[in-house]
């Protein structure tokens, strides 16, 4: 006959199921046996000893004279439980054990499974409530299987299986099986009454954890990182502010000639950390977070949350980054749209074009696109790059191009 408590012993060593849940659902699974046997668990006793492995189930009913008993699950006549102890006297309550054999195979074999999906829904459900704790914390696992559109991680610290999808990776990582894979627990979800735990590395939390690892500072609450943005695997931007007037955030951050943020670039795939010293001052916040571009003078407009920076000639491209990268991330770091312009030179006012001046070259709706982002005259739309003025226009690069063009020759004799 097939022993339960095998089965529940068996499953007890491999998962981590707390002993009270554990006995909790071996009473409910004999508790269904009886009740399918006798119609009633009421009058039944289920003792279960999780470490032994040991059950016992006892059937409790009262003694009454023989040809009095009314109801069968309740009342026993005198006669049958002296069968079971000579000792028993009428009005006593008899303690009859049942033994697993009594149910049959069928039943058994049923109650066997009963108990191993419960078990299994036990443990999903203890996978998700554990992970969701774990939320924006650091995972470390190894590259178990490769698919094409997600990567199976085992974690390292629990053995469960964490899904790393490609949209969650940095453009440069490229893992073998068997690689070691540091990421965040991004989100933790039931699908088809599975738990699936995603991880990511392109999360700004990802960054956040390194830097406590690299920055004792940091984990100490010395320094608080404000804000982070990030252009995975190309740029990102951490606000950060020290507690204490004695540490400088951004050398504790950088360490003793990058030391400390150089395993950080390593792990993001060399992306470009700017570390940027956070303060209350809006204007000295939005310099700082535009480094390297040294900036001239700028308006800001707090209502519409927009600021419009102006620089020289030679610090335009810096301001703006690669792709607009700087730039973007600055905007992101702040919460202010910011919109760059190039000062310009005396001479340049002087021989300036309105744009009015082009509209028989140029459509009216573009010429008022341009008037939007404040150009209003031919040289300072010139003074923009094209990305620029694609990234801050819903024009089309070609468009754009053809704009510029138009207006260059106006000043090609100069």
């Amino acid at each position: 006959m097939i022993n339960l408590i095998d089965t529940f012993s068996e499953f007890k060593s491999d998962k981590n199921i707390d002993r009270p849940t554990m006995v909790r659902v071996l009473e409910d699974v004999f508790r269904t046996l009886i009740k399918k046997k006798y119609g009633s668990d009421d009058n039944f006793e289920v003792i279960v000893n999780p470490t032994k492995g040991d059950l016992e189930m006892w059937r409790v009913r009262s003694i009454v004279p023989d040809g009095e008993v009314i109801d069968e699950n309740k009342q026993i006549s005198i006669s049958e439980a002296l069968l079971i102890d000579d000792d028993y006297s009428i009005d006593e309550e008899c303690y009859e054990q049942i033994f697993l054999e009594d149910f049959g195979r069928r039943s058994i074999m049923a109650a066997r499974q009963t108990l191993i999906s419960r078990i299994m829904e036990l443990e999903k459900d203890e996978i998700y409530e554990k992970y969701k704790d774990r939320i924006g914390e650091l995972v470390v696992g190894e590259v178990h299987q490769i698919l094409k559109r997600q990567l199976l991680i085992l974690d390292d610290a629990t053995g469960n299986e964490i899904l790393l999808p490609r949209n969650e990776m940095i453009k440069a990582d490229y893992f073998r099986k068997g690689d070691v894979v540091r990421g965040v627990v991004k989100d933790v979800e039931m699908k088809n009454n599975n738990p699936v735990v995603v991880m990511s590395r392109t999360d700004e939390r990802f960054l956040e954890k390194l830097l406590e690892q690299e920055v004792p500072e940091i984990e100490d609450g010395l320094i608080m990182i404000r804000k982070i943005v990030r252009m995975p695997g190309e740029r990102a931007k951490v606000a950060v502010e020290s507690y204490d007037d004695r540490i400088d955030p951004v050398g504790a951050c950088v360490g003793m000639k990058g030391s400390r943020i150089h395993g950080i670039v390593r792990e993001l795939k060399n992306e470009n950390i700017d570390i940027v010293n956070y303060t209350t001052n809006l204007q000295l916040y939005i310099q700082r977070s535009l480094t390297p571009a040294r900036i001239s003078s700028m308006e800001i407009d707090e209502e519409n949350k927009k600021v419009a920076v102006f620089l020289k000639a030679d610090q335009v491209s810096l301001a703006i980054g690669k792709g607009g990268s700087n730039i973007k991330l600055a905007s992101a770091l702040t919460g202010y749209e910011i919109d760059v312009f190039r000062e310009a030179d005396e001479y340049e006012l002087e021989d300036d074009v309105d744009l009015d001046e082009f509209s028989d070259e140029i459509d009216s709706w573009v010429l008022d696109q341009l008037k939007n982002i404040g150009c209003d005259t031919a040289k300072s739309v010139l003074r923009l790059s094209t990305e620029e003025l694609v990234r801050r226009t819903d024009l089309e690069e070609e468009t754009v191009k053809d704009i510029l063009k138009i207006l260059a020759s106006e000043f090609e004799g100069e």
